[in-house]
């Protein structure tokens, strides 16, 4: 039907258009927020009381530098997990070893993402160059031992310690973001989970406080 194509047509060109916008929102907030960074600073120092400042200014810093901690985690589970990927599809004698496994590592940022983004181009590149369900099933082992790995091991040791997580509160909390967030609760889970510890141990320490005097 010619008219079922069209309409199927604008709705996706709808949708890009709507993709596009959205980036370039992005894109422009974020040019702004660096470049009048300082003004703004000073700007939400002027409207927070001094009253407020002693007990706010620490828990800021506090939560910037957990923030900080999670990012050079993620930094070293992508170069932990690069070298982990480019090793194993070398030594079952994939071609393309190298960019795939570098591209599975730097994409494992985002939850899941890099191994199947990984799986699907070294599948493909073992089935071209073995021609045999052997090639393809190395392959598959190497990312299934490798997302093991990274989800229950490597992510939780190398991240959870440095933002102040246990490793078994890290597996809970990505699981349970995942489960009422989905996709995005997976990513977010944490460093969300990172900033909320910093504002109960805050709590608690007002608390104790509190009751001692």
């Amino acid at each position: 039907d010619p008219a079922r194509h069209c309409r199927k047509y604008d709705s996706n060109r709808h949708d890009e258009n709507n993709t596009c916008k959205m980036r370039l929102m992005f894109c422009q907030t974020a040019s702004y927020l660096l470049r009048d960074w300082d003004a703004l600073i000073s700007q939400i120092n002027e409207w927070v009381s001094p009253a407020w400042r002693k007990q706010l200014y620490p828990l800021v810093h506090e939560t910037d530098r957990v923030l900080a901690e999670f990012l050079r985690g993620q930094v070293a589970v992508i170069i932990l997990m690069s070298g982990f990927y480019v090793t194993g599809l070398w030594m079952i004698g994939l071609e393309f070893a190298l960019p795939i496994g570098l591209l599975a590592g730097i994409l494992v940022f985002v939850p899941y993402l890099g191994a199947i983004v990984g799986l699907a181009l070294a599948t493909f590149a073992a089935v071209m160059q073995f021609q045999e369900w052997s090639g393809v099933m190395a392959v598959w082992a190497v990312f299934g031992v490798g997302q093991l790995l990274e989800s229950i091991l490597i992510t939780p040791w190398l991240v959870g310690e440095r933002i102040g997580l246990h490793p078994v509160v890290v597996i809970f909390a990505l699981l349970a973001f995942g489960q009422l967030f989905g996709f995005i609760g997976i990513l977010l889970a944490l460093p969300i989970s990172a900033v909320m510890l910093v504002w109960l141990r805050h709590l608690h320490k007002q608390y104790l406080d509190t009751r001692q005097s």
